[in-house]
């Protein structure tokens, strides 16, 4: 991005739409002397003076139509009037860019937004990039990679729990863990490579057992880590769940159910839903994406037969199956079909219509979740009876480790994971060149390697394909 940091860049932060109140915001070393152009204080004072951190009341005014109008329409000063507003300025460094910031708060009606953007872009400011705003904070040293990304997960978290970790990393708890076992590793690169320029002395400035343990810590470390991966991104991103069955079972029902509203429509009728039904909830601070599928059997109907084809796409898409069984009816081929279907996927067994008299016989069904270390609960949709159980069968299926937002740190993005192997792999390599022996110089290729792919987590070594990745996820404004 040409001339980054030397630009002024302005924006709306808000959400596009009418709102009671809409800010813009402006970055940059002139973001004082262009608002000023803009912005006339009603105390009379000029801009350039206001403290630090301090809102003031002011007019926002239109240089661009100074005597084009009638008297009604102008200020004192001969501009035309946009609205009347809350004005702030933040000096550098102790702003969210660590630039000079003005913040305009004024109403959040699209057309003053609109105008008062263009009034700051004659006066002499851009319009700012997705997450532009954020970049110059990272490249102002006010954020690392893992905060800057922790900004954009607090923006979206979809429940408390996934909130809780953007929060714990926006406030640097993955930047410290990452960082301490950087430190670490070059120390051990440091010692290496002076015993590397004393070669000829024989001095060997670390032990090949204290060096062997060091990077086993740091490999110990990172497994934990990784291992922890999934269930970080899970937390972040949300599972998604497939609810398949054959026709009748009562899937739809059970939608409806977990969502408490009439998403799908439920009839008596086999084959009613006929297409992928989706929508969000959230289970014990999982946020879930689930699907609800047409239910599966062989017909001829062309139709039914799209949606069949599209709920097998779905159980191949999903993170986990809730497959639905008839309590009331006993087992058909259909549904042993499905329970051979995606043999390696977590799921979880539900028997619904409780409520009936039961006639599946569960103990083959208890074999089958027994051999997958499935959950089978029993539960009747109709009367809400057993929910509370499958929550939980959900929730526990999905992490499978009962991790908790608040135990250690969380990996949340597929970004770290693969930073954090490639990590892994380099220094399982140091160690395999410690216990052959090897030469220093093959050693302090391996560490440095895993030093730099940490350094990539929190941007202490960085490409700019990374950070266009990173930002352009962002929305204008943040």
């Amino acid at each position: 991005m040409p001339g980054l940091l030397d630009d002024t860049i302005c924006a709306v932060a808000t959400p596009v739409g009418e709102g009671g109140i809409g800010i813009v915001r402006v970055s940059g070393s002139s973001a004082v002397s262009i608002g000023a152009q803009v912005v006339v204080l009603r105390s009379g004072k000029g801009l350039q003076v206001l403290e630090s951190h301090r809102l003031a009341h002011a007019d926002l005014v239109d240089i661009r139509a100074r005597g084009s109008l009638p008297p009604v329409f102008v200020s004192g000063g001969g501009h035309r009037w946009v609205d009347e507003a809350l004005g702030v300025v933040m000096r550098a460094p102790r702003s969210y860019t660590g630039e000079d910031v003005l913040e305009l708060h004024c109403h959040g009606g699209t057309i003053v937004l609109q105008e008062l953007c263009q009034g700051l872009v004659q006066a002499g400011a851009r319009m700012a990039e997705p997450g532009e705003f954020t970049k110059r904070a990272f490249l102002n040293g006010r954020l690392d990679l893992t905060q800057a990304e922790a900004v954009l997960d607090t923006i979206q978290a979809k429940t408390a729990s996934s909130l809780y970790v953007a929060q714990a990393q926006l406030r640097g708890r993955l930047s410290e863990e990452v960082q301490g076992l950087r430190e670490r590793l070059i120390g051990l690169l440091a010692q290496v490579e002076a015993g590397i320029d004393f070669t000829e002395e024989d001095i060997e400035f670390i032990e090949r057992d204290a060096l062997r343990s060091g990077l086993q810590t740091v490999q110990a470390r990172v497994g934990q880590m990784i291992e922890r991966g999934r269930e970080g991104r899970l937390l972040r991103e949300g599972l998604t769940m497939a609810i398949v069955g054959r026709p009748n079972v009562g899937k739809s029902s059970l939608l409806n159910a977990l969502l408490q509203t009439d998403r799908a429509i439920v009839t008596a009728i086999p084959g009613t839903t006929r297409d992928v039904l989706e929508d969000g909830l959230n289970i014990g601070g999982l946020p879930v994406r689930v699907l609800d599928t047409a239910g599966v059997r062989d017909t001829d109907d062309p139709i039914e037969q799209e949606g069949v084809r599209r709920a097998k796409m779905a159980m191949e898409q999903a993170d986990l199956l809730l497959i639905v069984l008839d309590g009331a009816a006993p087992l058909e081929g259909t549904d042993r079909e499905l329970l051979e279907l995606f043999p390696d996927k977590k799921r979880v067994l539900v028997i619904n219509k409780c409520d009936l008299p039961q006639v599946l016989e569960a103990t083959g069904l208890q074999r089958e979740s027994d051999g997958k270390r499935a959950p089978l609960v029993t539960i009747s949709a109709t009367t809400g009876s057993g929910f509370d159980e499958l929550k939980l069968a959900i929730r526990s299926c999905a992490l499978q480790q009962q991790l908790e937002p608040r135990e250690g740190v969380l990996v949340t993005r597929v970004r770290h994971l693969d930073a954090l192997r490639r990590t892994q792999e380099a220094v399982g390599n140091a160690l395999v060149s410690v216990e052959a022996r090897a030469v220093g110089e093959l050693i302090a290729m391996d560490v440095r390697a895993a030093t730099d792919a940490l350094g990539e987590i929190t941007g202490a070594v960085t490409t700019d394909d990374i950070l266009d990745r990173i930002f352009q996820e962002f929305c204008i404004g943040k």
